[in-house]
């Protein structure tokens, strides 16, 4: 199977690395040189626009920033959508359902099957191979796909609906969202209250209070004071924002959500776009005036 892959940042280049190191030819394009070049290295083939990449590949895979960006890449003038040789359209960006369902009826309308593919589980699950991958589109052809999407990660079928898996990975980032942000703030009192942060995380591990916040978030990137988990601020926020523009759709916005989302934008405003997510704990401990350290 020709291949190809948009999109080579955080996520996108380790999963276009592991799609070479299985043995995948792989035609490449991102609009930074470099990325372009540290894939060559590696055996990809570059490409100079998507079209271009749709040229080359029978199955073409993306992982882009946003909704717009996936829109372009599809639908623009040197978008995949006018390449001759793509059969299928792999999106696995988090993009909302509303871009997702634009995408497939773009690609229908030129007889290209589109699957949406949101990833769960960061940088190190695309470095490993330990991705969570939520499919939705045609049985068929995440059938077709189900080789490949093994060397990503574990792949879950969540329905031929177009965009249904985007709308599930909204639903399982603001659980993310929510339970990172909950556990700072707990964990932030209790310090003010005098407890040890190493102690409170044991505990909370050890009962009902555990999550994966604080089974893996907290003891790799917060206690340490390293803040380096892999995913970031903006990403997350722009996640939480996507959940509550498809929650108002279907008129589903709870208080629970609306309060996570204050607390990310909060984030946002005050330690920026670029730092990783696990500083959402950073805000909370300036509020309270303690430092929740580890170390």
């Amino acid at each position: 199977m020709r291949l190809g892959f948009i999109g080579l940042g955080h996520m996108g280049f380790p999963m276009a690395r592991r799609l070479l190191g299985a043995g995948h030819t792989v035609a490449v394009y991102d609009t930074r040189e470099e990325a372009v070049n540290a894939a060559v290295a590696l055996g990809a083939q570059p490409a100079s626009a998507p079209r271009e990449v749709a040229d080359a590949a029978d199955t073409v895979l993306a992982s882009l920033p946003s909704g717009q960006a996936c829109l372009e890449v599809v639908t623009g003038t040197q978008g995949v959508a006018h390449g001759t040789r793509i059969k299928r359209f792999v999106d696995l960006s988090t993009v909302g359902s509303e871009a997702s369902r634009a995408v497939h009826q773009a690609l229908h309308e030129r007889g290209i099957a589109a699957l949406d593919s949101p990833v769960s589980g960061g940088v190190a699950g695309a470095d490993n191979g330990t991705l969570t991958l939520m499919v939705s589109g045609a049985q068929a052809e995440f059938d077709a796909l189900k080789d490949l999407f093994d060397i990503l990660g574990r792949a879950i079928y969540v329905g031929a609906k177009p965009g249904s898996a985007q709308t599930m990975k909204l639903l399982n980032n603001l659980v993310a969202a929510t339970t990172l942000a909950v556990t700072a703030e707990a964990v932030v009192m209790g310090v003010k209250a005098g407890l040890d942060p190493r102690v409170m995380i044991d505990v909370l591990n050890a009962g009902s209070g555990g999550t994966h916040a604080s089974r893996d978030k907290f003891p790799r990137s917060v206690l340490p004071r390293t803040f380096d988990y892999g995913f970031a601020t903006g990403l997350m926020v722009k996640d939480v924002r996507l959940y509550l523009e498809e929650a108002a759709r279907l008129e589903a916005v709870g208080v629970i959500a609306a309060a996570v989302a204050e607390q990310w934008e909060t984030t946002l405003r005050e330690e920026g776009a670029d730092s990783d997510f696990t500083a959402v704990i950073k805000p909370i401990e300036a509020a309270a005036g303690v430092i929740v350290d580890g170390r």
